[in-house]
Order: structure tokens, then C-alpha cells, then sequence
């Protein structure tokens, strides 16, 4: 970055030493993140690694049959590539992005160059792939063992704390694939929740209008990443942009 202080809102670069953030911004360059954008190709070699600054990226695990769901969500507090982190040159997930935004991204090759010299970096990064080995579970778990009327209300918390906006930019088709289920079944329980008047639902959107029913709505289904997030970079997903100097 060539401006002396930049408003950093990635929560990661955020948890660096002044150290590591230094040698890191010398390497990173901003870049737009348009709705649908690939950021990482199955099987492809990862170009860049992405820390994401605003918006939304969805890891969607795929099968031979072209089968589809959602697996993690990754926003401002975390990274995209983390496959590059635990030595991997690629991933079998795609990511993508589902709420446009913005990121700060280093060429893959400069990364790994970090990675060797820095122990600290790469301490700090092997926790975010901890947090988000842990979403990647809980997902699991959701999925398998709660209602599509809590999974959805989980998932909604989860786009709320990486949105600066209690407006979230879905349509039920595309909360269909992030749920793997049918379009008519996202509709009878985005209706749930609108009769609970925890959200109300747009063209287009949804809106939070209590978040505090939604978080107890979705009982067990929701926390455990965020808590875990807490434990592992000592500062929670939700939360304010701050001015660091590069």
C-alpha cells in the first residue's frame, strides 16, 4: 500500500504485530470484490491470497454431479486462501463472492516468502484456520441436526456480523444453494422469521430487525465459531474498522 495510514478493517491485519504488518503492506494492493467473483478455483493453483476489507465470501464445497452447498463464510474478519497457509497450493472448495466489497490481496508467492520468515504471521494465521475448521464443523452440525428455520436464522447472524448494514443483499434462490435446500423451503422460513418479526424481507434482501431474537431463535446452531474466533485472535468478528499505520 503506498499511502502512509490506511482505515484497516480486516480484523486479521488488525491482530498483527506492527512488525508483521510493516513487512505485509508492502505487499498488498486493493482491489474491488464484485458480486460472484471467483476468488479461488477448485483444484487451480491459489494466485493471491485475499484479506477481506467489506463484503461477503462464501466456500462452497462441490460434487462430480454438480451438487452445491455452502461450507464456510468468510468476511472482514479473515482471510481467503487460507489452503496457502497450511502449505497447500490449492483447494478442493470453491470461493467466491457473495456480498460485494472489497479486499486487500498479496500474490501468493510473496506470502509464502512471509510465512518462512515470520514466525509470529504465521502463528496468528494457523488460528484463523483454526476458527474457520470450526465454522466448517458447526456447519456440518447444522445442517445435519437443526431445522432449516434456525440454520437460516444462524446464517443470517453470521452475514450480519461481517455487514456493516442490517440489510443483507440475498434472494431466496441463492440462500437455497448456501442452504442446500429446495427455493419453496427458504420461502416458508424466511416467512418464520418475518412472522417473529425478527427480519423482514425485501426484494432482493432481508433486513435484521432484531437480532437479539434471531441469536436466541437460533439456540445452539449459532456462537461456537464466534467464540472460538474470540479465544483465538482476541478481538470478536463484530466490530468497528480502526486507523493503523503501514
Amino acid at each position: 500500500m503506498t499511502h502512509s495510514t490506511s482505515l484497516i478493517r480486516n480484523r486479521l491485519l488488525q491482530a498483527m504485530s506492527p512488525e508483521d504488518s510493516a513487512i505485509l503492506a508492502r505487499h498488498l494492493e486493493p482491489v474491488n470484490l464484485n458480486a460472484k467473483d471467483v476468488l479461488v478455483e477448485p483444484h487451480q493453483p491459489i494466485e493471491y491470497v485475499y484479506f477481506i476489507e467489506q463484503g461477503i465470501c462464501s466456500m462452497i464445497a462441490t460434487s462430480e454431479c454438480g451438487q452445491r452447498i455452502e461450507i464456510g463464510n468468510i468476511g472482514r474478519e479473515g482471510m481467503v486462501g487460507v489452503s496457502v497457509v497450511l502449505e497447500m497450493e490449492s483447494a478442493p472448495h470453491l470461493t467466491f463472492v457473495q456480498a460485494p466489497g472489497s479486499a486487500l490481496r498479496i500474490r501468493t508467492e510473496d506470502f509464502r516468502r512471509l510465512l518462512e520468515t515470520s514466525a509470529s504471521l504465521r502463528k496468528l494465521l494457523l488460528r484463523f484456520a483454526h476458527t474457520l475448521m470450526t465454522q466448517v464443523g458447526q456447519t456440518a452440525l447444522a445442517d445435519g441436526r437443526y431445522t432449516l428455520e434456525r440454520r437460516l436464522a444462524r446464517w443470517i447472524l453470521m452475514c450480519h456480523d461481517r455487514l456493516d448494514t442490517d440489510e443483507i443483499p440475498l434472494t431466496h434462490q441463492f440462500l437455497a444453494l448456501m442452504l442446500g435446500v429446495r427455493r419453496s423451503g427458504v420461502t416458508t422460513a424466511t416467512h418464520i422469521l418475518e412472522g417473529e418479526r425478527m427480519i423482514k424481507a425485501n426484494r432482493g434482501q432481508l433486513i435484521v430487525v432484531n437480532r437479539a431474537k434471531l441469536v436466541e431463535f437460533a439456540g445452539g446452531c449459532y456462537g461456537v465459531p464466534e467464540a472460538e474466533y474470540l479465544r483465538a485472535i482476541g478481538s470478536p468478528i463484530k466490530s468497528k474498522a480502526c486507523s493503523v499505520s503501514s
